[in-house]
């Protein structure tokens, strides 16, 4: 016969409520290295306006025949997308709609796989189920086909794209107030990449609410190094905040990276640890 403190142990276990999964990772940043009137106007069609989830903001590509129509869209963690919620063209307004080109056809690819999906040329959000779902800490969306605007050589544009893992939204109204285009941010916005070109093993992101996340991998299989903070930027320094230094004052240049790998460098001077101290690449 079991004693009563055993009973009262296996009485405990049954009705435990279970542990609380982790949520998924909200979105941090959606990013280009061209687009629209990005030099004139750079927070009218910028790509963060597709995470917004209002219509009344859009992106779309630059204007010219075989113009680059493609983002990189992050998140805060390794995120499953098992579904999105797409709004095709310039949703400011019907004649917006017309007169743009539409996005047709978009492909997602995320760290091992890619999906892609066709729209109706209609306004409105469209519900677009990915099984098997695309994951990663960073999704590339790129336009592979498009309905023509009413004009030729309109670029194309994307008013919202909603992303869900298990049924939640990983960005939306919710996160409006931050996505606001800011000059001092823009230049860092994103992942870079260090270690070797082709197989990096570092990635730092800095995401639109103010917040980073270091990853280091090491090649051998070791443990990985993860690092997250708040920063803020001015037009040449960070302040960053660093486990065990508080908050650090470094300087950043961003420079254009010459050669066929085209993109950009970031490098970071100042009190950091070395793994953050050789420069970073926005591309891979």
């Amino acid at each position: 016969m079991r004693s009563l403190p055993a009973l009262a142990s296996l009485f405990l276990l049954a009705v435990a409520p279970p542990a609380l999964a982790a949520p998924p990772p909200s979105v941090g940043y959606a990013q280009a290295e061209d687009y629209l009137e990005k030099d004139s106007k750079p927070g009218k069609y910028t790509p963060l306006n597709v995470l917004d989830g209002r219509d009344t903001t859009v992106w779309c590509a630059p204007e010219g025949e075989g113009a680059p129509s493609l983002m990189t869209i992050g998140f805060k963690g390794v995120a499953t997308v098992d579904e999105v919620r797409v709004y095709t063209g310039n949703g400011s307004g019907r004649d917006a709609f017309k007169a743009y080109a539409r996005a047709k056809k978009i492909t997602l690819e995320g760290k091992a796989n890619a999906r892609g999906f066709t729209l109706e040329d209609k306004r409105g959000l469209q519900t677009v189920p990915l099984n098997p779902p695309v994951s990663g800490a960073w999704l590339t969306l790129e336009v592979k086909d498009t309905f023509p605007g009413s004009e030729s050589q309109t670029p194309v544009c994307l008013t919202d794209i909603v992303f869900y893992s298990e049924g939640k939204p990983l960005n939306g109204t919710k996160l409006a107030p931050v996505l606001k285009y800011d000059a001092r941010r823009a230049p860092l916005l994103g992942t870079w990449f260090g270690g070797l070109e082709g197989a990096p093993d570092r990635f730092l992101s800095f995401y639109v609410d103010g917040t980073y996340r270091f990853v280091h991998e090491p090649l051998d299989g070791g443990e990985p190094t993860v690092l997250t903070g708040g920063y803020t930027a001015s037009s040449s320094r960070l302040s960053l905040e660093l486990s065990k230094k508080g908050k650090v004052s470094v300087r950043f240049s961003r420079e254009e990276k010459g050669g066929s790998a085209g993109g950009y460098t970031l490098t970071l001077a100042g009190d950091l640890p070395e793994e953050w101290k050789e420069p970073f690449r926005s591309r891979p």
